[in-house]
Parts: structure tokens; C-alpha cells; sequence
């Protein structure tokens, strides 16, 4: 049977599909969270760019297997919006605007690192966007009396400060302290950290010298560290740069009873490269995948994270990239807890927050800096990370070396 149609009809007939598809379009729009990632994807920094996206990927890719974020009475996938800065601070803040104010983002994380985690913030500030900065620990970040960002990161001493007090406290004959720091941004932090903390408790601080990045040969500064025969040996940098020191502290016969390395050494690439020489040397980090922790978060367990993220990335993973994690869980659960996506409602979610996760305990303090997560300090030991503080997750005792 021919079916025929007016003129009139099929036009009646097109104005109902185009409202029926708008509204589905509506309805779309509406049931997807859309959180902005302005990062480094290219340029200097593009190492550390990928391992956040790889964080925050995996847990989209959690929260909308498992049926998406519920709020409302409903549930909402997750779409997040990647746009890259190429590792360029100002641009890294142009992008910032650019999501919010044509993607429409819901929400934001923020870029990479401390620089341009605080200069990123006034755009979600001005907009009352709701931000987590994953890898910002850096305290001048916070005391901008922003009301918007949250960080996932303790402060730089609280890695320092319980290494002190652990060393400081089981050995009373360590009295002196050589410090031999890479100098960029994280790295030097920590050392300047370092040296307060030993001061603080009346450690002499013998040396203290930088290296270039891109040095090769140490042996300038390792013989005079040895000249001043410390009893701690605490240096910064990454991989590549510790490995290759701890190799000429060897060659070179500098043996002291303590010998900590910042960061990179509680990670298999270090202790494959390190061999024998990487026994008992000591770290600490915002986060290892030997902590134990029992979260109300989209992952639930330290261990079925770990597993998720060995599932998915055929790797272990690091304190980096848990961050980046944790940072989506961690806006999960506000927008859960505020029955809402709207952004007031969730930023005084993140505000009031205090929750176990897989990532550690989670509850900002009044800059919106993280203050209730325990940096965990470790020692390999039998070729393997293990946690020596805090006493609630510890796997075994400190072990002091040479001399």
C-alpha cells in the first residue's frame, strides 16, 4: 500500500523529529559530566602530562562501566575534555578559560604541577568551577583564599619531616647530613625541605650542592660529600640522575649509614637499574601501590586499583598517576554526596569532605590543600618497596647502612 502525505504533514512530520531530536540532545547534554584537562601532552613535561591522563582515564573509564556518577536520581557519564598546553604556563591558563567558557565544562583539573596549578586558578576561581589539582604540593598555591581548588597533595615537608623524625628518633649517632639535589622546580623543593627539617633537629648540613639537569658525572660533588664523611646521604632528582649517583657513590667509596633518594627509587625501573646497589635505599612519596588502604571511592581497595591499573596499562603505577585517580574519585564522591552537579553544591562537598579511598584518607584543609594523607615512607628491601611509616600500613623496620 502507498502511503501518501501532504505537503503540510511532512513538514508537521520534520518539526516533530527535530523537536524529538533536540530534546534527545537536551537530554544528552544533560545526563554527561564534562570535566576540562588542560595538560602538557607535548613538549618538556609531556611525560609527566601522560601519566595524569592516563590516571584520569582510567577512572572515566571505571565510573562509566560501572553506570556513570549518580546525582539526582540519575546517573550521568563521564566525558572528559583533554586539551593540550604543550607545557606553556601562560597558554596552560588560556586553555583553563577556554574550557570553561566554550566547552562548558562542569568541572576542571588542573594542570601540571605546582607554577601552573596556581596560575590556572583564578580562571576557575572567576568562574566558581570547582578544581583538583593533582600534582600542585607546593603550599604557595593555596594561600590565595580561592574557595574553588583542591589539591591531592600534602605539602613538600610532610615527606621530609617524618624521614627526620624516623631517622632522628631510631639512631641518635646520625649527626650529619649531605644533601645533593637536582635543580628544577620539585626537586630543589624538596632538598631546601630537607635541610629545614635536619636543622630543626640539630643536624649539621655539611653539604648541600645542585647539579645541572642533564648532568652525567657526579664525582665532583660525591668526592666532596665524602670529605665531609656524613652519616646521611639524602639526594634528588629522578631515575636516570639517582641511579647513575648511586652507582659513583659506590665507585667513589662513599658509604654512609643512611643513604635517601627522592624520586624515583621505591619504582621497579630503579631497583632493575640499581641492582644490589639499591638495597636499602630509602624514599618517600605521596603515594606507592604497598600502601593498604580500604576506600569508599569507584575503586574501593588499594589493591583493586593496583589490579585495574596493571589490567589496563600492563604496568605498575605511580604516585602521579594514582593522583590523577584520585582526583576523579574524589570528585565522584562530592557530586555524589551533593545529590547534584551544581557547582556550588559540589565545591562544599570537596569542602566537607573526610573519606577513605584507595588513594589514602581524604579531607582538605582550610586553603583546600589535602591534610589527612600520610605520605608513606619506604626502603627497598629484598629487592622490593617496603613501607617502613606510617605504623598504620608499615611492612617491616628501617635498616641503617654502611659505616
Amino acid at each position: 500500500m502507498r502511503h501518501r502525505y501532504s505537503r503540510r504533514g511532512l513538514i508537521g512530520l520534520g518539526a516533530v523529529l527535530a523537536a524529538m531530536a533536540a530534546a534527545a540532545g537536551t537530554a544528552s547534554a544533560q545526563d554527561t559530566i564534562k570535566v576540562g584537562a588542560p595538560l602538557p601532552l607535548t613538549g618538556p613535561l609531556s611525560p609527566e602530562g601522560i601519566k595524569q591522563q592516563r590516571g584520569y582515564g582510567l577512572w572515566a573509564e571505571t565510573a562509566n562501566a560501572k553506570g556513570g556518577i549518580k546525582a539526582g536520581g540519575k546517573s550521568y557519564k563521564v566525558e572528559i575534555v583533554y586539551v593540550d598546553y604543550a607545557s606553556n604556563t601562560p597558554r596552560a591558563v588560556q586553555t583553563a578559560e577556554k574550557l570553561i567558557s566554550e566547552d562548558k565544562v562542569n568541572f576542571l583539573f588542573s594542570p601540571f604541577g605546582s607554577g601552573a596549578a596556581k596560575a590556572a586558578s583564578s580562571v576557575s576561581e572567576k568562574y566558581g568551577i570547582p578544581t583538583i589539582a593533582a600534582t600542585a604540593s607546593s603550599a604557595q598555591v593555596y594561600d590565595q583564599g580561592y574557595k574553588f581548588l583542591f589539591g591531592t597533595f600534602t605539602p613538600n615537608d610532610t615527606l621530609t619531616e617524618p624521614l627526620a623524625n624516623l631517622v632522628t628518633g631510631q639512631n641518635k649517632a646520625i649527626k650529619k647530613v649531605a644533601i645533593l639535589a637536582r635543580n628544577d622546580l620539585f626537586p630543589l623543593a624538596i632538598a631546601q625541605e630537607m635541610e629545614k627539617s635536619a636543622k630543626k633537629r640539630g643536624l649539621e648540613v655539611a653539604v648541600f650542592e645542585k647539579y645541572a639537569i642533564g648532568t652525567i658525572d657526579h664525582a665532583s660533588a660525591i668526592t666532596q660529600m665524602r670529605a665531609a664523611n656524613p652519616d646521611w646521604v639524602f639526594a634528588t632528582g629522578y631515575i636516570n640522575d639517582l641511579v647513575a649517583m648511586r652507582k659513583q657513590m659506590a665507585e667513589l667509596g662513599l658509604k654512609p649509614a643512611i643513604v635517601t633518594m627522592i624520586a624515583g627509587p621505591a619504582y621497579k625501573e630503579f631497583i632493575d637499574a640499581g641492582g644490589p646497589l639499591a638495597e636499602n635505599v630509602s624514599s618517600a612519596a605521596w603515594w606507592h601501590p604497598a600502601v593498604r588502604y580500604k576506600g569508599k571511592d569507584i575503586f574501593g581497595t588499594t589493591e583493586a586499583f593496583n589490579a585495574a591499573w596493571t589490567a589496563k596499562y600492563k604496568a605498575e603505577p605511580d604516585y602521579a598517576e594514582a593522583s590523577a585517580a584520585a582526583a576523579g574519585a574524589i570528585l565522584q564522591l562530592a557530586v555524589e554526596a551533593a545529590g547534584s552537579i551544581d557547582p556550588a553544591k559540589v565545591r562544599d562537598a570537596l569542602a566537607a569532605m573526610d573519606v577513605e579511598t584507595f588513594y589514602g584518607k581524604v579531607k582538605f584543609g582550610p586553603t583546600g590543600q589535602i591534610t589527612s594523607l600520610e605520605p608513606p615512607v619506604f626502603q627497598i628491601q629484598g629487592g622490593k618497596p617496603v613501607v617502613v611509616h606510617p605504623a598504620g600500613i608499615k611492612q617491616g623496620d628501617f635498616k641503617f647502612i654502611g659505616k
